[in-house]
């Protein structure tokens, strides 16, 4: 007999360290969950215009020169190596390697003045995805901490959950895997996509699909079903995921369960309990399953995408919120150095980069259009920053995070214009700054939840969800 906490149990050689660790790695256990917070404002009264968002997170830094702000007219040493072509969107010309987005413009808004001043991969990481600037220094870190600030995603799983509906699915997922994942052996979590200081019942369900070798990129290459199972990070895949494991899990757990309540107060408990039995339901759920089986698509549907892990994972993303999750986020992320952190050259954004963003983006617009989602689904894609105007000797370009562009559609956003003006080398904005801060508080609005809802954090002070800036109502129609 195997006794965890004081509670018998039969076994032979008793749970295994990987047992233990795939409940906890869950979040099932709650040994690590921080005791959750209870809102200072009731849920907005705004009307939705989104019932979900995808944000498509190009991380590295996508050049503004080389995608959506050519300058042709400028110095040879500036306008880059790309030619411009027209679209659909009077006066906005865009690169020769978008040319399938250049057919779909009149669907989307080019935002061309993002800015803000954190000129760091991690640090513009998480201002991009909470609104927040990170608390660590400029280049003090990689990795996720649990002082962050909470995600948007995982705002809008506190809002969902806080209205008590019963749900099968989260309201927060992230796909194809935690940011930082597919670099350096998955050694970083940058931060910016968790619940941070909300509590870890806020992370994102991730899911978890590896590449096979350092040197490989799968978010450019054609990968094989086997390879595109997009398993819930943490667990075994849901096929395996029998019954009777689970209930081995729950028994597991149930013990742990004793020792939490001799310690905590019940009311603690009681949420503890509900987070723990969330967890259970999103595994056991048919419709997770369901959702998270990207072999249910026609095959010409996928083909379109583009078999990569980059289209396949923009095509799960319409799956999921026409299953009904609320927030998607969908990492485009660093592999080992081949990203949009271009400073070597433009030979990867040329022949891998644009052209996988350009297939899987229109593709995800056109579907969405065409199943009626696009007019409750908004659609964003950016960066955390932009690239230096000046190139290097071999056509890569640096850091500049004080002007990149962001590109919105969907759920009201007015189709077919450009908002904001940059200046003759697209170095700085000319109108119409646009700030994370601006852009997260656009975001909450169009899902319905107020800008300027406020949380308490974790020492039980009321804490707005952004801090400053205002909603761009102008985007809207």
């Amino acid at each position: 007999m195997l006794s965890i906490l004081g509670k018998p149990r039969a076994a032979c050689d008793g749970p295994s360290r990987r047992q233990l660790l795939q409940a906890g790695g869950a979040g099932l256990l709650g040994l690590t969950l921080p005791k959750i917070l209870q809102a200072e404002t009731a849920e907005s009264s705004l009307p939705p215009r989104a019932k979900s968002v995808i944000f498509l997170f190009l991380f590295g830094g996508p050049s503004q020169l080389e995608t959506f702000d050519l300058k042709p007219d400028a110095p040879a040493d500036i306008r880059g190596p790309f030619q411009p072509i027209a679209s659909r969107t009077p006066g906005l010309l865009i690169s020769e390697h978008l040319p399938k987005t250049a057919a779909v413009t009149d669907k989307l808004c080019v935002l061309k003045t993002m800015t803000h001043p954190y000129n760091d991969h991690s640090g513009a990481g998480h201002y991009i995805q909470t609104g927040h600037r990170w608390q660590i220094p400029i280049g003090g870190g990689f990795t996720t901490t649990p002082n962050d600030w909470p995600s948007m995603g995982s705002v809008t799983e506190y809002v969902s959950q806080r209205t008590g509906a019963a749900r099968d699915l989260p309201s927060y997922v992230v796909l194809p895997n935690w940011l930082g994942g597919l670099q350096e052996k998955g050694q970083y979590r940058r931060p910016g996509e968790y619940g941070g200081w909300l509590g870890r019942g806020y992370d994102p369900l991730t899911t978890n699909i590896q590449k096979k070798d350092l040197n490989d990129n799968p978010y450019w290459r054609d990968c094989s079903d086997e390879e595109l199972k997009y398993d819930i990070q943490g667990l075994v895949s849901p096929a395996a995921m029998t019954m009777d494991r689970l209930k081995l899990r729950q028994s597991l757990l149930s013990q742990f369960d004793g020792s939490q309540r001799a310690l905590e107060a019940s009311k603690t408990l009681n949420t503890y309990d509900r987070f723990q039995q969330r967890a259970l339901d999103l595994v056991a759920s048919e419709k997770t399953r369901t959702a998270l089986d990207i072999q249910q698509e026609p095959a010409a549907l996928r083909d379109r995408y583009g078999r990569h892990l980059y289209g396949q994972s923009c095509l799960m993303a319409r799956r999921l919120v026409e299953a009904g999750v609320r927030f998607v986020t969908v990492h485009y992320d660093c592999v080992d150095g081949y990203s949009w952190d271009s400073h070597r050259s433009s030979h990867h954004l040329q022949n891998h980069l644009i052209p996988t963003f350009d297939q899987a983006f229109a593709s995800l617009l056109t579907d969405l259009d065409d199943r009626g989602l696009l007019d409750e689904t908004l659609v964003v894609a950016m960066g955390e920053m932009g690239r230096t105007p000046k190139p290097n000797k071999t056509w890569g370009r640096g850091h500049w995070s004080t002007l990149f562009p962001a590109v919105l559609a969907g759920a009201g956003i007015r189709p077919g214009i450009v908002y904001g003006e940059t200046d003759k080398d697209a170095g700085h904005p000319v109108d119409k700054a646009t700030s994370p801060e601006d852009l997260a508080k656009t975001i909450y609005y169009a899902l319905g939840i107020d800008p300027e809802l406020r949380i308490k954090n974790a020492e039980g002070r009321p804490t707005d969800i952004v801090d400053g800036g205002r909603p761009v109502l102008d985007l809207f129609g």
